[in-house]
């Protein structure tokens, strides 16, 4: 029987010895599987440790408990948190201060004196600024700076403030440097600064970019 997986069509059988050369076949050396199976083998090793790097350093994969921040996000969501900015300022010894407005992932541990782990990952989104002082009255915030003064209401002046209801509470303070205020869009159910203070920017784990999941609702961040 001929076999037409070694032999090209249109040759005569089998070459003989010392012209396995010229028709394309060459034995297989023991050496070359050896570094074969260490390649693998380097492989399944190396995959999970960059898969580890990747999750420590560069982003991650967050799914949503609790409502606090509806109706932005909602409970489920799966979210890729970004965390270059975080693992940057590690590096450079520069504190990470993310934009107002942005949504990050951080701990605090003084959730410890409402009960909770203080382990625990928030998300919430950053109202106030290093060096600025904030009140919230009459259900509303105010924050003052120097660029602003007199004051001006975040909630308004910033597109996500068309997601925010009534912002209860009676809270004046300054906010350290190195910290930060936060609140979950959903004032009315959201546990944040205005409860455990501000948020040490050390803390933060990373910022939201994107929700993948519902797929009805991806969305850059």
């Amino acid at each position: 029987m001929t076999d037409y997986t070694t032999q090209p069509t249109g040759q005569s059988p089998e070459p003989q010895q010392g012209q396995e050369k010229q028709f394309g076949i060459h034995r297989k050396r023991d050496g070359d599987g050896i570094k074969s199976i260490f390649s693998t083998v380097a492989i399944l090793l190396l995959a999970p440790l960059f898969a580890l790097f990747i999750i420590a350093y560069v982003f991650q994969s967050y799914q949503v408990d609790g409502p606090s921040m509806e109706t932005t996000l909602f409970n489920n969501d799966r979210l890729v948190v970004w965390k270059v900015p975080r693992t940057w300022s590690k590096l450079t010894h520069h504190t990470y201060i993310p934009k107002r407005g942005d949504v990050i992932v951080f701990t605090d541990p003084q959730l410890a004196n409402f009960g909770q782990d203080p382990n625990k990952q928030l998300i919430k989104r950053v109202i106030g600024l290093p060096g600025e002082h904030i009140t919230i009255k009459n259900d509303s915030v105010t924050v003052y700076n120097k660029e602003h003064p007199k004051g001006f209401s975040p909630d308004k002046t910033l597109p996500y403030g068309s997601v925010i209801p009534h912002t209860e509470g009676d809270i004046d303070v300054d906010i350290p440097q190195g910290e930060l205020f936060v609140m979950g869009d959903n004032r009315p159910l959201s546990l944040d600064s205005r409860m455990f203070g501000t948020v040490d920017a050390k803390h933060i784990i990373g910022k939201l970019i994107l929700r993948v999941w519902p797929i009805s609702g991806v969305k850059r961040f």
